[in-house]
C-alpha cells in the first residue's frame, strides 16, 4: 500500500517545537521538512512522485499518474495561490495534489473518491493522509462501530456515512473537495462549479458530448503510455530463491514460470471481459501510437486479459458468448490475448483466510482471491474498466430529473424498454404508468422528507424493495428514491438499524441545499464504486503492478457528467456511447453482442462460490466480531447464508458486505506493528485495541 502523510502545525518559528517532531511514519521519503513537513510512503515508483518548485515558498507535490509538464504544473500552482483550486484537478490521469504556498496546504482529492483524502487534529494542528489507518494509529484511535453500522445499513447514502471513516476522529475529504490547512487549522472546500437549482445545468449537444467523452479518454490513457516502462524487481518476488526465473520447467514456458512466482509482465496490459468498458480500454491503448508492450521493443504488443471460469454451472452459455466476444476483439494485431481458466479455487468467497489488511472494509473482499489470479497474468502496469457502468449509465433517479426539466416524452423510450426486459407479462401495459408515477412522486418529494422516509424504512424494517429484485421494473422502481436502505440493512440489529435512523432524522433536519434527486443518486453510487475499487487495489494487489481505472479520472468523469440526460436513459446508452468513443477514434469493427452486460455471469458465480465455501463462512460467523459489536445476529447470518447458497432470492452484494466487513476486523484484530516510530510515536494501536474489546 502507498500513501502520503503530513502535517500542518501551529508552530511559527522553523525550529522544533515540541517532542512530537520526532514522530516519523515507517519507511518514509521526506519531500520537505518543518514547520509543515510531507512523506511519501510504500513502494512509490520515481516517476509518480513528482516536485515542481515555482519559488522557495511556493511548490507542489504531485502522486501518482498525471499528464502534466513541469510548466503546466507551475501554471497550476500560480493560478491556486490566487484561489483557483480547479487547476489543480484538471489533467489527465489519476494523482493526488499537495500545493504549498507560505504556511498554506492545499490537498486536493478527486471527483469520484478513488484518491481520498483524510485529516485528523493531532499536536495542536492538523493531520493529514491519503489512508485512514496511519492517521489513526497517530491519534490511537478507537473503532467507529456507528460508522461500521451506517457502511452495512447505507453504504451509498452520504446523509448516513457522512465524512466519518471507521476510526474515531479520522474525517474524510467529500469528493470535489480540497483540504486547506493554514497554521494548524483546516477547512474543505469545493473546487467544482456550481450551477443554479433552479435551472439544470447547461446541456451540450449530444454528438458534443460524446466527442468530450472520447477526448478525455484517449488522454487518459495516453498519460498512462507516456510514463515510463517498469518491469517486476527480480530480487523481490516469492518463489525461487531470489525471486528469480529458476530455468526451464518441463511443460511450463517463460509466461507460465513469471505468473507461478507472483510477478506481473513488464509493460503495459488491460482486462479484456468481452464487455464494453475493459474492450474500449484494450483499443485504445493498443491503437494509440508508442509501444504498448514490452521493454527494449521487444513485444510492443498490448498484453489483453481474459478470465475464463470453469466453475459455474448453469451459465455455459453465457460465458461462452463473452470469451468469444473477448478474442474477436484480441484478433487486433497489436493485442497478445491471454486466457486465464480457473475452476473452484478462484470462485468468490475462496481463499478468505489469506490477504492484507485494507484501509477501509469493502465487498470487493471476498473476490480478492479470484482477481489477483487474473491480474497475476497482467502486466506491470493494467488497465481495468472499473467505474465505466457508474460514470456512463444513467441511474433509475435521473428519470425524475427528466420530469423536473419538464422532458416526458424523453421517458418513453426507457419505460418501454423496461417493459420489453419483463417479458410478455400480462400487466405488461401498466408498466409504463406505474415508472411514470414513482418518477413524478420523486420529483415532488423534498430532500428532507425523503431521508426522513428512508429513516422510517430502517425503524421499521421495511426492505421489501430491497430484495432481488423479479424484474428490472422492481429494480428501477425501488431505486426511484432519494435515499433507500442498502443489501445488507435486512440481518442489522434493531440497535444498530435505531443508530443509523438518527443519522437520516439529523440530516433530514439539516437539509442543505442539494441537487437533483438523479443527479445526487449518481454520484453516490460512484463515490461507493471507487471507494470499493480503492479497496480491490489493497485486496488484490500484486507487487510491482498498478492498476489503472481511467474511468474514474477526473477528466473522464467530468466529460461523462456532461452527457445529456436525454442521452443516458436511452437503452444501451453505455454501448452506444463507447461505441462512438471506438469509432472516433478509428476503430469500427467489433463483434456481435458487444456491450451485453454480465450480471447473470457475476450471480451464478458468487452462489457457486458460497456453496463451496459454505462450512468456512459458518465458521466465520460462529462466534463473529460484528455480533460482539451488537450489529448482527451470528444464528442470523448462517441462515442467510446457507439460503443464498441454495438459490434464495436474498441480495447478494449484502451478504457479501457482511463477510468483508468482518473479515476486515479479524485482519484488524490480527495486525502486528504500527505506522510510525520515534520517541514520541503512540505506544500502542488503538484501533486493534477496540477491536480485542468488541471480542472479550
Amino acid at each position: 500500500m502507498r500513501w502520503l502523510v503530513g502535517w500542518s502545525s501551529a508552530a511559527t518559528g522553523p525550529g522544533p517545537i515540541d517532542d512530537s517532531r520526532t514522530v516519523l511514519p515507517v519507511g518514509a521519503q521526506l519531500l520537505w521538512g518543518d514547520p509543515d513537513p510531507l512523506w511519501a510512503v510504500g513502494d512509490w515508483r520515481p516517476d509518480e512522485v513528482r516536485i515542481v518548485k515555482a519559488d522557495p515558498e511556493t511548490r507542489i507535490a504531485v502522486f501518482g499518474v498525471c499528464g502534466a509538464t513541469d510548466d503546466q504544473l507551475r501554471v497550476g500552482l500560480l493560478a491556486a495561490r490566487g484561489g483557483a483550486l480547479r487547476h489543480l484537478t484538471a489533467w489527465p490521469g489519476s494523482y493526488t495534489a499537495v500545493a504549498q504556498v507560505g504556511r498554506r496546504l492545499t490537498v486536493t482529492g478527486d471527483l469520484a473518491g478513488a484518491r481520498p483524502v483524510f485529516h485528523t487534529r493531532w499536536a495542536g494542528g492538523t493531520a493529514y493522509a491519503t489512508a485512514a489507518l496511519p492517521l489513526a494509529d497517530l491519534i490511537e484511535a478507537s473503532l467507529d462501530v456507528g460508522h461500521l453500522a451506517a457502511l452495512l445499513a447505507c453504504p451509498d447514502a452520504p446523509e448516513a456515512l457522512g465524512t466519518g471513516t471507521p476510526y474515531t476522529g479520522v474525517r474524510r475529504v467529500p469528493p470535489g473537495h480540497a483540504l486547506v490547512l493554514r497554521g494548524g487549522s483546516s477547512e474543505i472546500t469545493s473546487y467544482e462549479q456550481t450551477h443554479s437549482l433552479a435551472v439544470s445545468a447547461p446541456q451540450l449537444a449530444p454528438e458534443q458530448a460524446v466527442d468530450g467523452v472520447r477526448e478525455a479518454l484517449v488522454d487518459a490513457v495516453r498519460a498512462r503510455l507516456a510514463a515510463p516502462r517498469h518491469a517486476p524487481d527480480p530480487h523481490g518476488g516469492p518463489g525461487a530463491p531470489g525471486g528469480l526465473d529458476p530455468g526451464p520447467v518441463p511443460g511450463m514456458g517463460p509466461e507460465d514460470r513469471r505468473a507461478a512466482r507472483g510477478a506481473p509482465a513488464p509493460g503495459i496490459g488491460a482486462d479484456l471481459s468481452g464487455g464494453s468498458a475493459s474492450g474500449t480500454l484494450a483499443l485504445l491503448a493498443a491503437g494509440l501510437p508508442g509501444q504498448p508492450g514490452r521493454l527494449n521493443g521487444q513485444g510492443e504488443r498490448l498484453l489483453a486479459v481474459t478470465f475464463n471460469d470453469r466453475a459455474g454451472n448453469g451459465v455455459q452459455a453465457y460465458r461462452e458468448a463473452e470469451l468469444e466476444r473477448a478474442r474477436s476483439i484480441a484478433d487486433n494485431p497489436r493485442l497478445h490475448h491471454v486466457v486465464v481458466a480457473a475452476g473452484e479455487e478462484a470462485l468468490p468467497y475462496a481463499a478468505l483466510g489469506t490477504g492484507p489488511l485494507t484501509d477501509e472494509p469493502g465487498p470487493s473482499m471476498v473476490a480478492a482471491e479470484r482477481h489477483r489470479r487474473r491480474l497475476l497474468s497482467g502486466s506491470a502496469d493494467h488497465f481495468v474498466g472499473h467505474g465505466a457502468r457508474q460514470v456512463l449509465d444513467a441511474h433509475p433517479a435521473r428519470l425524475a430529473d427528466l420530469l423536473l426539466d419538464r422532458r416526458r416524452r424523453h421517458l418513453l423510450r426507457p419505460v418501454t424498454a423496461l417493459a420489453k426486459a419483463d417479458g410478455a407479462a400480462t400487466h405488461s401495459v401498466f408498466i409504463p404508468f406505474t415508472v411514470y408515477r414513482a418518477a413524478r412522486k420523486l420529483a415532488r418529494t423534498p430532500y428532507g422528507a425523503g431521508i426522513s422516509a428512508a429513516a422510517a424504512r430502517l425503524l421499521g424494517r421495511e426492505f421489501t424493495d430491497e430484495t432481488v429484485a423479479g424484474s428490472a421494473v422492481e429494480a428501477s422502481l425501488a431505486a426511484l428514491t432519494w435515499c433507500r436502505p442498502g443489501p445488507a440493512a435486512r440481518w442489522l440489529t434493531g440497535e444498530a438499524l435505531a443508530e443509523v435512523s438518527v443519522r437520516l432524522s439529523d440530516a433530514a433536519l439539516r437539509a442543505p441545499a442539494v441537487g437533483r434527486p438523479g443527479e445526487r443518486r449518481a454520484r453516490a453510487a460512484l463515490a461507493r464504486h471507487a471507494a470499493d475499487h480503492r479497496v480491490f487495489e489493497q485486496a488484490a494487489e500484486v507487487r510491482n503492478q498498478r492498476l489503472h481505472a481511467p474511468f474514474l479520472d477526473n477528466q473522464v468523469v467530468l466529460a461523462c457528467r456532461a452527457l445529456p440526460d436525454t442521452l443516458r436513459v436511452q437503452p444501451g446508452a453505455r454501448a452506444s456511447v463507447l461505441r462512438a468513443v471506438l469509432s472516433g477514434a478509428g476503430i469500427r469493427d467489433l463483434p456481435p453482442g458487444w456491450g451485453a452486460t454480465s450480471h447473470v455471469t457475476h450471480a451464478a458465480a458468487v452462489r457457486a462460490g458460497l456453496r463451496a465455501s459454505m462450512d468456512d463462512l459458518v465458521r466465520l460467523f460462529d462466534a463473529p466480531l460484528l455480533a460482539d459489536a451488537g450489529l448482527v445476529e451470528a444464528r442470523v447470518v448462517r441462515k442467510a447464508l446457507r439460503a443464498a447458497a441454495e438459490g434464495a432470492p436474498l441480495p447478494l452484494d449484502g451478504l457479501a458486505e457482511l463477510v468483508s466487513t468482518e473479515l476486515w476486523l479479524r485482519r484488524l484484530l490480527a495486525r502486528r506493528g504500527t505506522c510510525w516510530t520515534g520517541a514520541a510515536a503512540p505506544r500502542q494501536r488503538a484501533v486493534s485495541t477496540g477491536v480485542e474489546r468488541l471480542a472479550l
